[in-house]
């Protein structure tokens, strides 16, 4: 989704640090450039600027943003530069798996970066023209190639040593407090959600496989498919050494949430959920293993998505609290 804003005016410093940092690197110095300028559908201010004659765009995102002090900023910024960066090291740096390139960072324009536009198709527009459609054909394709795409992203980076399953234990954390704090959940709930928690942190299977860099944030506004089995991903942020699950856990779980929007029930996700993790699994010397080892831990993970999707405001309060009870359903299954 993107809104229309308007030209970028030439009095503008961002015009001349586009023009003369920025474009050169995308078609050459331009002596006039005229900017369009669209506002994303994203957390942060996140914007596309278009040159009008040649057609070439880049994204500029801000981080120094309302309610965010200037260090708290830069420091998003240098993440975020830094994780592209390392991921592009990785060799996820040419196609069929490609993560956008960052053209440049300028601190004193409200501490923005800018990385190189990529074309190609969400993944939350996928699922929800097979919802509309009824034809879950394309989205059965495009999770086989995003299941090769988290493969190899988590294969790159897999250090032996096991996982730190306490990092993701304090990240749990973090989501209960707002519900809390907005009264989505009681003081009963929030004791039952940490009891659950600590029944997972007891489970050795937590704590055994190598650790990964993990996306941090595989949502489906964050992932762009091309043609065949081409991925692209932009925004790593959310970067973190994890256990690989925490990924196509989370992808899991955005998954039953469509569904359950949707429809009411989460039941008709669980086809593309299970595709998914299987051809997740095929990237590994034993499949089978793979996938076992996978669909124990992914209770915790869709769990946590789960409390995650609830904090959003813009959904109804009926809806959240359906959410927390689909998470606390999935944590239950620690025994598994």
């Amino acid at each position: 989704m993107k809104e229309y804003l308007g030209y970028l005016p030439e009095h503008d410093p961002l015009y001349a640090y586009l023009k003369h940092e920025i474009q050169p690197q995308l078609s050459g110095f331009l002596p006039h450039p005229v900017y369009r300028v669209f506002r994303l559908n994203a957390s942060n201010a996140v914007y596309l600027y278009e040159e009008k004659y040649l057609g070439s765009r880049m994204i500029g995102k801000f981080f120094l943003i309302a309610g965010r002090d200037g260090e708290t900023a830069s420091r998003k910024l240098s993440r975020e530069e830094h994780n592209l960066n390392v991921m592009r090291g990785h060799g996820l740096n040419t196609s069929p798996h490609y993560i956008a390139r960052p053209l440049g960072r300028n601190d004193a324009l409200n501490r923005l970066l800018v990385v190189e536009f990529c074309q190609g198709k969400l993944l939350s527009a996928i699922i929800r023209r097979a919802i509309r459609e009824q034809n879950g054909g394309p989205l059965f394709d495009k999770l086989t190639a995003l299941a090769w795409f988290l493969a190899d992203f988590h294969n790159r980076t897999a250090e032996p040593g096991g996982v730190d399953f306490a990092a993701s234990c304090d990240y749990f954390d973090t989501l209960i407090r707002p519900l809390s704090a907005e009264g989505i959940i009681g003081f009963p709930e929030v004791n039952e959600l940490y009891f659950l928690r600590d029944r997972w942190r007891e489970q050795a299977k937590m704590w055994q496989d190598w650790r990964v860099l993990a996306h941090g944030d595989a949502t489906p506004e964050n992932f762009l498919f091309g043609d065949g089995l081409n991925v692209i991903s932009f925004d790593l942020e959310r970067l973190r050494w994890a256990d690989r699950v925490f990924d196509t856990g989370r992808i899991a779980g955005e998954l039953a949430h469509f569904f359950l929007e949707r429809f009411g029930n989460s039941r008709a996700a669980e086809p593309f959920i299970g595709h998914f993790l299987w051809e997740y699994a095929c990237h590994f010397p034993d499949r089978e293993r793979t996938f076992s080892e996978t669909t124990r831990r992914v209770p915790f993970y869709m769990g946590m998505t789960f409390l995650r999707i609830a904090r959003n405001h813009w959904l109804s309060m009926d809806y959240r609290r359906r959410l927390v009870r689909k998470g606390k359903k999935c944590l239950r299954g620690f025994a598994l």
